[in-house]
């Protein structure tokens, strides 16, 4: 089934569901999420680092990209994109694993709604293909199980910090400042 055709009450038992409001245009949160100048200040839990391979923003396009913990392991990364409607939508098929561990994957749809000039919704919906697979991750990545956060937070879930240089977040976690690294535009640290 298709993650653009399957309805949240068929998948409820495999998905994890995210909705965030952030202080900033949605041009700009698109910008964090899609460029990779953007993406490798922001990317993954405190702490991480990303190195990008190669993030191809278009549909058949890839992103390779190794997430590297503050213990030396790293988290080696796959995703093909299926659907990108620039800024509103983007779907794609991700696949990762702690290096020497196995892998998952899921389907990863991120929504983009305009509040308004200065306020963006984003949604993040992964659908796995089974719900082991889903509590695989939430046990193993600590990633959000209906929502709530459970720390170590996944390095598949993003979560938006305020940075001096950033706009605000409605993030219900008390921000902290981030040493500015040049880039404009919201942090994302899980």
């Amino acid at each position: 089934m298709s993650s653009k055709n399957s309805s949240a009450s068929d998948t409820a038992d495999r998905d994890i569901f995210l909705t965030r409001t952030l202080g900033a245009p949605r041009e700009l949160v698109w910008s964090a999420i899609t460029d990779p100048k953007h993406v490798v200040h922001g990317w993954g839990p405190r702490g991480f680092t990303t190195t990008i391979e190669e993030m191809d923003v278009r549909p058949g396009g890839a992103w390779k990209h190794t997430m590297r913990g503050p213990d030396g392991t790293n988290y080696p990364n796959h995703s093909v994109f299926r659907e990108v409607v620039k800024p509103e939508r983007i779907v794609y098929m991700h696949g990762g694993h702690r290096e020497g561990g196995p892998g998952m994957s899921f389907v990863a749809t991120w929504s983009f709604a305009a509040l308004s000039a200065a306020q963006t919704k984003v949604t993040l919906r992964m659908v796995f293909p089974s719900a082991e697979n889903r509590d695989f991750v939430i046990r193993e990545f600590g990633a959000f199980a209906g929502g709530k956060p459970t720390p170590p937070v996944s390095p598949s879930i993003p979560r938006c910090h305020r940075a001096h240089h950033c706009p605000s977040s409605s993030h219900a976690n008390s921000p902290r400042r981030a040493p500015s690294s040049g880039v404009r535009g919201p942090r994302w640290r899980s």
